[in-house]
């Protein structure tokens, strides 16, 4: 019963079989074999566009040189207060960036409230050189808590990035997730919405070590080459990330394993709002399950075998956790079982 996030799941065996098949013989590293290459016209077909993909190792990886790839001198940029790339990249982006600021802006269900976004970047007017300026706006799909924006959200921050002439980035760890809830295509979830720069995860999604910075315009991208060298991202056995993208995408597994995670989640919180000693704490809408459970609870579920995270409540949700309550973050992945899920639900009954 293991719940604690989707990247403590293993790889899928799909994804393992295509690293052994071509785990033999020489391939051109850095990127620039023709396997890669096909890789990455496989990204043009996703977002029915050509675009510029840069494989990298890490999420923290992918968001931190998106931001330096649009910095600025005395740099900003505007995220959810609660953002990942905020609270839980120890500085990585503000290190990458040579010293860019992430500004915190509020929003109700871990998303950023487009009000709050002007007046954040209003806090920092042209010519004064004190403040610094304004560089990046970037959103997370799914955000921390497992919410989505919906389209129209998504263009209302595209909007204001507009506005300002601020590109827009959005942080996909769980882009697969967010996709197959709303039933979008790429495409639709990204520039066609306003989106310039994706971060698109795979790691948490069945493959073992597998992200992708996504340039929507090329040219925004044309530093990026540089960038990740200099950042020690750019991978020498690159076609084993390109092999993995390769096996994710074959015949849609890709959604089918989000598909299931997100299942799996639906299964648990219908489960949880029928609990007896556990109540929702807000919906879910990717693979994300957050619940409230009183505090006496939590050593007997763990002894049973129950592995998941307690969580810090959102600010904008203060008060819903009594005294003597804890707040619990439930995550499913691909390998979630339902068999897992109704064991889980049987404690809770």
């Amino acid at each position: 019963m293991n719940f604690a996030s989707d990247n403590w799941a293993g790889v899928h065996p799909a994804i393992s079989k295509n690293l052994l098949d071509i785990s033999s013989g020489f391939c051109t590293p850095y990127g620039a074999s023709d396997f890669d290459k096909n890789v990455e016209q496989r990204f043009n077909e996703l977002f029915e566009r050509e675009v510029a993909v840069y494989f990298v190792s890490t999420g923290t990886a992918a968001n931190s040189l998106a931001l330096a790839s649009v910095n600025r001198p005395g740099g900003v940029s505007f995220c959810h207060r609660e953002a990942h790339m905020l609270e839980d990249e120890c500085g990585a982006p503000e290190f990458f960036t040579h010293g860019a600021r992430l500004a915190p802006v509020d929003g109700n269900n871990g998303k950023i409230d487009p009000h709050h976004l002007k007046t954040e970047i209003a806090r920092f007017p042209p010519n004064f050189v004190h403040a610094g300026q304004p560089m990046a706006i970037s959103i997370t799909q799914a955000t921390e808590i497992g919410t989505l924006y919906k389209i129209d959200e998504i263009e209302e921050i595209a909007n204001i990035a507009k506005y300002y002439e601020l590109p827009l980035h959005m942080d996909g760890a769980r882009f697969a997730n967010a996709l197959v809830t709303l039933n979008l295509t790429p495409a639709e979830m990204t520039w066609k919405r306003g989106v310039d720069i994706v971060s698109f995860g795979a790691t948490k999604n069945g493959c073992w070590c597998a992200e992708a910075l996504v340039f929507m315009n090329p040219e925004m991208g044309k530093d990026l080459p540089y960038i990740r060298k200099r950042a020690a991202q750019l991978l020498s056995k690159s076609r084993f990330v390109a092999a993995q993208f390769d096996a994710y995408f074959k015949d849609d597994l890709w959604l089918q394993m989000a598909k299931h995670a997100n299942a799996m989640a639906e299964h648990l919180q219908l489960g949880i709002v029928n609990s007896k000693i556990a109540r929702l704490a807000w919906k879910a809408e990717a693979n994300e399950v957050f619940a409230i459970l009183n505090k006496a609870y939590i050593d007997k579920l763990q002894k049973q075998g129950a592995v998941f995270y307690q969580w810090n409540t959102p600010r904008d949700k203060v008060g819903i956790v009594n005294e003597n309550e804890v707040l619990i973050r439930l995550v499913t992945s691909f390998a979630t079982e339902r068999t897992e899920v109704e064991r889980f639900l049987a404690l809770l009954d």
